[in-house]
């Protein structure tokens, strides 16, 4: 994947979190922020659960969920 679709993909993903989160948004850099580290923390996550998950739209939905992770802790913690 190029560094190009990596931003995208992750501006979408943290995108699609803040609305499933009911966030005010969180700007393109918040969403790439957030996009990624929520990749990366559903990638650990389903890892820790032992699910498996393939194709890209797969990868897509364990990654919108780990940013809802992400934002519902952010929310928890008072960090915006």
């Amino acid at each position: 994947m190029s560094w190009v679709s990596f931003i995208i993909i992750g501006i979408l993903v943290g995108w699609v979190a803040g609305l499933i989160t009911k966030g005010s948004g969180h700007g393109l850099i918040g969403n790439l922020i957030v996009g990624v580290i929520g990749a990366i923390a559903g990638g650990f996550m389903f890892d820790l659960l032992n699910i498996q998950i393939g194709g890209q739209f797969g990868s897509f939905i364990m990654a919108v969920l780990g940013a809802v992770v992400v934002l519902y802790l952010l929310k928890m913690l008072k960090i915006r």
